[in-house]
């Protein structure tokens, strides 16, 4: 797909007027990509565009701690220590609580549901950068990848960011999920039990007017599945939404360096979310 601009909806659908606001968006870097619930690409935008993607690079460590819990190479009855070595501030709940263990699926939750920084610190040190990075080539992934423990402070000597990828890989490693015969089927249950605890519906998400502290049952015939990722120029979000009778899995990410373009960026991830809800809007009625 490349550089070009990519409007093929089988269903009959236009995107022709969100293609054009991405256009016009000269100093936002866009990566999107949206598929329906048979995997097929229905719109992108420079969805092979490798971007930063912030936390949602903590979709690979859910996958495999998901993984080696099935397996029985994590078990889960032994709760993860925090150390200080591996604490870390901004986003998540576990450094604001006195309890200083917690179990792998109590980590996972955490991360799934507000991207906790610490749990995923816990996590990755425990299960291993590398086997975070095999499982990403298992299922197909190349240019998409967690590059790191989160950091307060980046330096030389560290990975210049947390995690990045490609809207095209990301929206497929979320048909995957959606699909009862994809490659995931054996972590799939637990990875979308995790994430559907997100709490984080400001971005895509915020289209569909769910609560966004429980909607982890359908409402207005909507089930979501999402991970977000927000840095300094970077918000990125990734997920399923589907009713009973269609689906669609999305990437969209968004780059920029110069000026705060965050109330664009955020309406027009938005504007992404209006698009797939008017088509499942259009199925259960």
């Amino acid at each position: 797909m490349g550089e070009t601009l990519t409007v093929t909806d089988h269903s009959g659908g236009d995107w022709t007027a969100l293609a054009e606001r991405l256009d016009g968006m000269g100093e936002v870097r866009w990566s999107v990509c949206v598929r329906d619930g048979d995997g097929q690409v229905v719109f992108a935008h420079r969805p092979d565009d490798v971007l930063s993607t912030a936390s949602v690079g903590k979709l690979f460590l859910l996958v495999e701690v998901a993984r080696q819990l099935d397996e029985g190479l994590l078990p889960a009855d032994v709760p993860l220590q925090r150390t200080d070595e591996l604490a870390v501030g901004d986003s998540g709940l576990w450094q604001y609580l006195k309890v200083e263990a917690l179990a792998p699926e109590d980590l996972a939750v955490l991360v799934a549901a507000v991207s906790d920084n610490l749990a995923t610190n816990v996590l990755l040190h425990r299960v291993g950068l590398d086997a975070v990075h095999r499982a990403t080539a298992n299922l197909g992934i190349a240019r998409s990848a967690l590059h790191d423990r989160v950091r307060d402070q980046r330096t030389p000597a560290t990975a210049e960011r947390l995690s990045s990828g490609t809207a095209f890989e990301l929206s497929g490693v979320f048909a995957e999920l959606g699909s009862a015969n994809a490659s995931l089927v054996r972590e799939r249950d637990r990875l979308l039990g995790w994430l559907s605890a997100s709490v984080d519906l400001s971005m895509v998400a915020s289209a569909f007017g769910l609560d966004p502290l429980s909607h982890g049952e359908p409402d207005r015939g909507l089930t979501l599945w999402n991970k977000t990722g927000t840095d300094a120029g970077v918000r990125a979000d990734v997920g399923l939404v589907r009713t009973a009778d269609a689906a669609f899995s999305y990437a969209v990410i968004a780059n920029w360096r110069a000026s705060d373009p965050r109330d664009e960026v955020l309406g027009t991830m938005a504007e992404v979310g209006r698009a797939m809800k008017q088509r499942l809007d259009a199925s259960v009625r």
